[in-house]
């Protein structure tokens, strides 16, 4: 498969702002919502003045920055976020998807894996740790990760498409490949139908 189909694959990681209780909203949060990066950014930075270690604060501005593809000030918020909490999911991830989207993914991978290898992980770190095996050309690995997010999450749909194209482009796997496709179908995954019409007639 050719790199840039995989880096069109729509990843679905912190589309949303961090979770957070009423007593710990931002006026930034509602901007956010509405698609108002750049005012939302305005806002968490006023809040970090009086509270520059809030870990979710500085997520959420780095998400801000991240929308709008100010990709260096992203991973500054989430590189002082981690420092702060090193073992946070969210942050770690967030981290691996700035490197990724910027190409860089020996960094992403970095990100992904100590995600990945802390107790409890979600099924997102490993995925992430996948798909950058896969761009730095360690396929086998990749379909390891995948599988292992897989373990995590049985009902993962964008784990399962993304396999089935890996073994589609190691070209040895295409009957496994096509299982995958079906499942991912099976759990409504966008363009899981047209990968089994493609591959698996």
């Amino acid at each position: 498969m050719k790199t840039s189909t995989l880096a069109i694959i729509t990843l679905i990681i912190s589309s949303s702002l961090w979770s957070c209780s009423e007593d710990k909203t931002s006026a930034g949060d509602a901007y956010f919502n509405k698609g108002e990066y750049d005012e939302a950014t305005v806002e968490y930075s006023k809040d970090l003045k009086f509270r520059p270690t809030d870990v979710r604060m500085l997520y959420n501005r780095g998400r801000a920055y991240e929308e709008q593809g100010k990709y260096e000030e992203a991973k500054a918020d989430f590189e002082k976020a981690m420092e702060i909490e090193p073992n946070n999911f969210q942050v770690l991830l967030s981290l691996a998807n700035v490197h990724y989207n910027q190409k860089n993914y020996t960094n992403a991978l970095l990100y992904a894996d100590q995600a990945a290898e802390i107790p409890g992980a979600p099924a997102m770190a490993s995925f992430m740790k996948g798909r950058a095996l896969h761009q730095i050309g360690k396929p086998d690995e990749a379909l390891k990760a995948y599988g292992n997010a897989i373990s995590v999450d049985k009902e993962f749909g964008q784990a399962y498409f993304n396999r089935g194209l890996l073994k589609i482009a190691m070209k040895s796997k295409v009957r496994s490949a096509c299982e995958d496709f079906q499942l991912a179908s099976a759990l409504d995954y966008p363009g899981a139908d047209d990968a089994v019409a493609k591959y698996c007639k």
